[in-house]
């Protein structure tokens, strides 16, 4: 079955196609580029899986298509792979009336998107998304960036993808790992904005019981996002509540290295801590972190912060994407499906992890 979620923000208008099969059948959803070239950026292990569907479904479409693979994980967010990227799509004759495809995990999505902005200052990118972290969160809302020594995504733009096609059959093919860090952005839209959908979870009890339910659950992650997107598109106010867990989070993959922890299991540990120190200021009610912890376990996720290198974690949290000078704002839960913004201090926040809130 196929869904569809539309995305409305600053001006530009775009679906989601929530699909199995989507990438062999994406020539239907393509008729507007016939003719054109594109580059399909992938990383080395989606590109034995697929490249060779997706650069057939352009064929079809009546497109050329030049396949760029760059090594999996989070070290190739980085301006050395994406000068590399800027070579290829010349190599390959990209034009402004030409297009980028990011076929791949959050990393890809990130990497072609911001590549996708800036090259020839902007051509057309649409996300394939082939992660269920993807799928649900970073493929929709057209953040895009790379990484600094000093932290992640801080050099990037927003710029809205032209079409989202997530092919739900992907997600067969994804390790227990992967499959865990996007169920944690799962658990993370009930967090903050859909008891529903955190109740739905905790009833599930595993993840072999949500396995024939991820078309629809990928459906209702994009629907709350977009409605962030619509609503914030430049990400200055409701739409930080998408940060719930990921001040921590990023801060824990950096300091770890990246690779030790995925961004999604990350988020998982940020998400309890974030309900703690939201409980420690009165904001959130008691239990709360428990029974995000509860529900972690259950779906066999991270839920609890190393004991080791917390200074690190911390020096990493005070230079923050989302910090404003000596402030930063905070997303914490005033319940179950509601998430509010407090800005405190950066002290603030140092002194709410040095206290065993982290």
């Amino acid at each position: 079955m196929k869904h569809l979620v539309t995305v409305e923000a600053a001006g530009s208008r775009y679906d989601i196609i929530v699909e199995n099969g989507a990438i062999a059948g994406a020539h239907a959803y393509l008729s507007a580029y016939a003719g054109r070239r594109a580059a399909v950026v992938t990383d080395t292990n989606v590109a034995a899986l697929y490249a060779p569907a997706l650069v057939n479904a352009l064929e079809k479409a009546g497109m050329r298509a030049e396949v760029v693979a760059v090594p999996p994980g989070e070290s190739s967010k980085s301006h050395r792979r994406l000068l590399y990227l800027y070579e290829r799509f010349i190599e390959a004759g990209i034009t402004r009336a030409d297009c980028v495809f990011a076929l791949g995990g959050g990393v890809v999505g990130d990497l072609a998107g911001f590549a996708g902005a800036t090259y020839l200052r902007g051509v057309d990118v649409i996300q394939v998304p082939t992660t269920l972290l993807a799928q649900v969160d970073s493929s929709v809302g057209g953040k895009v960036a790379v990484n600094l020594e000093q932290g992640k995504n801080l050099v990037g733009v927003f710029a809205q993808p032209k079409l989202v096609l997530c092919d739900t059959g992907a997600l067969r093919t994804l390790d227990p790992r992967q499959t865990g860090a996007g169920l944690g952005e799962v658990v993370k839209y009930g967090c903050i904005a859909d008891e529903g959908l955190f109740s739905r979870l905790e009833r599930a009890g595993s993840r072999g019981a949500l396995a024939g339910a991820m078309d629809g659950i990928v459906r209702d992650c994009c629907a709350i996002k977009a409605g962030y997107v619509r609503r914030d598109p430049f990400d200055g106010g409701a739409r930080k509540e998408l940060n719930f867990g990921h001040t921590l989070g990023h801060a824990l993959e950096q300091a770890l290295g990246y690779g030790k922890l995925l961004h999604g299991e990350a988020v998982c540990v940020g998400m309890v801590q974030a309900a703690r120190w939201g409980e420690r200021l009165g904001v959130t009610p008691r239990g709360t972190a428990r029974r995000i912890e509860a529900l972690l376990v259950k779906l066999d996720l991270p839920a609890r912060a190393p004991e080791a290198g917390m200074q690190k974690v911390c020096d990493a949290v005070m230079v923050d994407k989302k910090g404003r000078g000596d402030e930063i704002d905070a997303v914490l839960l005033e319940r179950i499906g509601k998430a509010c913004l407090k800005r405190m201090k950066k002290t603030e926040l140092a002194a709410l992890m040095a206290g065993g809130g982290a």
